[in-house]
Order: C-alpha cells, then sequence, then structure tokens
C-alpha cells in the first residue's frame, strides 16, 4: 500500500494499545488521524492531547466527512463486535478498510523488520530492545504493546540521517494476525497454550509459530528462540537462563533488593549487569533482547548503559506505593504463568510478608479452558479479592464465572467483589503487599488503591 496517496485515517477502536501506537505513528507523519473507541481511558485522553480526535458515540452521523474518500484508509481490531454501527456502515461504504495487522505488515514490509513473538514476555522484550536500539542512536520506529515508562508511550521513533531503518514490532498470535508480517528478525519467547478461542488445541498454536518462522526473509533471516521452550527450529539462535546456548544469562543474585546477572555471548562473558525488572521470568526477557542487540553489533557499552537507564512498562510489576510496612504492584499479568511468575517474584523479593491479590479474569473462553491451573496459581496468596470476568470481546459461557472459580480454589481467605466494593473490602484485610493483576480494566483501580494507602499509611 502506498501511504502516500493517504491523508486521512479513520481507526474503529483507537484506544487499544496496537491500534493507537499506529494511530500515533501517522500523527507523527503529519497525517490527519482521528478515531472511535467505546470508552474515555488515560489512552485515550493522552492521544486526544497529542492533536488525535476521538468520538466516544457509535454513531455514523458523527464521522469525518472524509471517511468514505479513496484518500483515507479506515483501520479496525478484530475486537470489535459485528453488530457496531460504524464498523457496519465503513466495512460497507469504505473505500479502503484493513485491519490493524495489514497495516502493520504494510507499514514494515519494504524496510528491516524485527518481530517479537509469544505468549508471555514480548512487551517487555520488545520495549527493552527498542531502548536499547533508540539509546544507540539506530533509526528505530518500534510498536510497542506497552507503555514505556522511558518514552511514556508505545511508539519509539529515533528518525536519524544515516543507517538503514529498522521497525520493531510485536508479532501477535491472536486471530493469526503476526502471520502477515515478514520479518528479517524474529524472537518467540514462549509457546505457553493461549487465546484458546483461536488455538483450541496446542498444536493449533505451534503450527502457527512454524508458518510464522516460514515468512522470515533475507538478509538476516534468522529467529531466536528460548532453549527452556520445547519447540525447535532449523538454523535458530539459541538463548537460555543458565543453560550454555549460544546467549545465556546466569548467576543471578540479589544485593540489597537490586538484581544483578551475568550474560553470555557467544565470543565473552558480560559481569554484573543490572536487571531493571525482577524474576527469573523476566531475566529470559531481558536475555532475548540482548541478544539480538548483540547480534545486531550494539557496542557493549552502550547496551549496559541502557540497561542500567531502562525503566520499565506499566502495568509490568509496576510498583505504585512503598512505605516502611506496606506495598503495593499492579501487573498485567493475565495467564496461570503469568501469576505464578509473578507471585514467585514478589516472594523472592519479600519473603514472609502477607500477600493480598485482586484479580480481575480476562475472557470467559480463557477463564473455562484454565480454570483449574487458575486456581492453583491464585492458591499461591494469602488473601484473594475476585473481580466478575472481563469479557472484551467475548459473550458469557454457561457455567463459566467468578463463582465457579472461586468455588474451585483452596484456601481460606477468598471472596468476590464488585469494584466499587474493592477499596471497603480492602480495609478489612491484614496484609503487608497488595497485588492487582489482570488485563481488563483492573488498572482504573490503581489511582483508588493509591490515593487510599496514602491517606491511611503516609
Amino acid at each position: 500500500m502506498n501511504f502516500k496517496k493517504i491523508d486521512f485515517f479513520y481507526f474503529i477502536g483507537i484506544g487499544g494499545m496496537g491500534m493507537s501506537s499506529i494511530a500515533r505513528y501517522f500523527h507523527t507523519m503529519g497525517k490527519t488521524v482521528c478515531g472511535h473507541d467505546k470508552n474515555k481511558t488515560f489512552l485515550t485522553k493522552k492521544l486526544e492531547k497529542e492533536g488525535i480526535s476521538i468520538n466516544y458515540h457509535d454513531s455514523i452521523e458523527i464521522l469525518p466527512k472524509w471517511v468514505l474518500s479513496k484518500q483515507c484508509l479506515i483501520v479496525y481490531t478484530p475486537a470489535i463486535p459485528s453488530h457496531h454501527k460504524q464498523w457496519m456502515y465503513l466495512k460497507k461504504y469504505g473505500k479502503n478498510v484493513k485491519k490493524r495487522s495489514q497495516v502493520l505488515a504494510f507499514i514494515t514490509e519494504n524496510e528491516i523488520c524485527i518481530a517479537i513473538g509469544g505468549t508471555h514476555g514480548k512487551t517487555t522484550t520488545c520495549t527493552l530492545l527498542g531502548h536499547i536500539l533508540y539509546s544507540s542512536g539506530m533509526n528505530i520506529t518500534a510498536f510497542l504493546g506497552g507503555i514505556s515508562e522511558n518514552y511514556k508511550s508505545n511508539l519509539i521513533l529515533n528518525h536519524v540521517l544515516n543507517g538503514r531503518k529498522i521497525f520493531l514490532v510485536e508479532a501477535d498470535e491472536f486471530d493469526h494476525s503476526f502471520l502477515y508480517l515478514s520479518p528479517n528478525i524474529a524472537c518467540i519467547t514462549s509457546f505457553d497454550q493461549d487465546h484458546v478461542d483461536i488455538y483450541p488445541r496446542k498444536e493449533n498454536l505451534k503450527k502457527a509459530y512454524i508458518a510464522f518462522s516460514n515468512r522470515i526473509k533475507k538478509p538476516y533471516k534468522k529467529i531466536f528462540l528460548c532453549q527452556e521452550e520445547s519447540c525447535r527450529f532449523n538454523n535458530a539462535i539459541y538463548y537460555s537462563v543458565l543453560q550454555g546456548e549460544n546467549y545465556y544469562s546466569d548467576h543471578l543474585n540479589i544485593k540489597e533488593n537490586k538484581w544483578y546477572f551475568d550474560f553470555h555471548t557467544p565470543t565473552e562473558t558480560w559481569k554484573s549487569l543490572p536487571l531493571p525488572i525482577p524474576g527469573q521470568h523476566n531475566l529470559k526477557n531481558v536475555t532475548a533482547a540482548l541478544a539480538i542487540s548483540d547480534y545486531l553489533k550494539i557496542p557493549k557499552e552502550k547496551i549496559r548503559k541502557a540497561l542500567f537507564l531502562f525503566k520499565g512498562i506499566k502495568r509490568r510489576y509496576s510498583i505504585h506505593y512503598q512505605s516502611s510496612n506496606k506495598i503495593y504492584i499492579d501487573d498485567y499479568a493475565h495467564h496461570p504463568t503469568e501469576i505464578n511468575a509473578l507471585i514467585s517474584t514478589v516472594r523472592e523479593c519479600f519473603p514472609n510478608k502477607k500477600i493480598l491479590g485482586i484479580f480481575q479474569p480476562h475472557l470467559f473462553s480463557r477463564t473455562k479452558f484454565f480454570e483449574k491451573s487458575f486456581a492453583k496459581s491464585l492458591e499461591h496468596l494469602d488473601i484473594l479479592i475476585l473481580l466478575d470476568i472481563y469479557p472484551a470481546r467475548e459473550f458469557p459461557i454457561n457455567g463459566t464465572n467468578s463463582n465457579s472459580l472461586l468455588e474451585k480454589i483452596k484456601m481460606s481467605s477468598k471472596e468476590i467483589s464488585t469494584f466499587s466494593k474493592v477499596l471497603e473490602k480492602i480495609e478489612k484485610k491484614h496484609f503487608d503487599i497488595i497485588l492487582t493483576m489482570g488485563a481488563g480494566n483492573i488498572d482504573t483501580l490503581i489511582i483508588p488503591i493509591k490515593e487510599w494507602l496514602y491517606k491511611r499509611y503516609g
């Protein structure tokens, strides 16, 4: 697609993380960008402050006049329901209508593209790698699946005159979106089963990743794989934690609540690097980012400095409150594997502390499929407050709800709460640490919980 012939962009679901980064990209190019979303959020407010117009009513009458012209590209997300009025109208009458993943593929098809895929860890890996490349002066455009704390955005741009442009993207397996991409370098961080509405069996997911790996092209034509995962590919570059592969990290240790590790390239060892986000699972993500950076011949000193200055990602082990006796951490964890890793990391960082977890399940299909696994992972908490399932794009499934999940959780202190009653329930609990977990709208609790903690504990 020739974007030079497109003057206007209209995004249906512009407030989504993947959609908003692309909207920002075209806005920085001087294009007219606007869109629709059903809710006003922190992210949509930021887009509006940046000059992007957003409407919040599903009405055809408020669509801009140019939306049906040949100079307009309409971008949509698969999460938009089929009965959405604007979507039905634009799908029928729009001249150029493309899925978000298709647009991302068009943007990157003629440039060097690095794509980070995997069930867990792709946002952390992609954001850190983007930060390293930006800090090293590379001509980088990175589309992120989270908000970088360094750049306060899900888009990293560094347009320099010298050097070939590199696009860094997340390869999203949902709806087979990553099969539109043709990257030069790919990374697969994990093969854990998820998106069971798309991949009912793990074999389906594996086949999709094999198809993705077959799309990798020259120059480079390289794939980085985590050794700890079961899937193997020919001519892959492997990275690992503790195992001696092409790239690996070891000697993870904690000094005064800060984490350090050693990183091994095929030719040398980098001693005592800081781990910016704690946890064994994050060490894997950091190892992946360092391996790709070294492969691209980024100088070691620049990588070390970027790692030291990395501030993390919103909703990835985000500490919002810490006093002498109370801590509040928010995390995007919404899969049993991620919940296990989060709680394990918190217990390692803060041993012998009583943890109160507030969890919002995401999707009926995921909750039903992983119900027993969710129960086991949540049992590692001391106290549990369970919220209703966040439906996102789905309709309810008979017999699958928070009550059915709660029944399977074997712990003494557990209950269900509405959003409006959460603070009231927290006030009655004895805890040292609060964890909020989930991928829905549980992040709307962050400010109320922080304000309550500051008011109560100073």
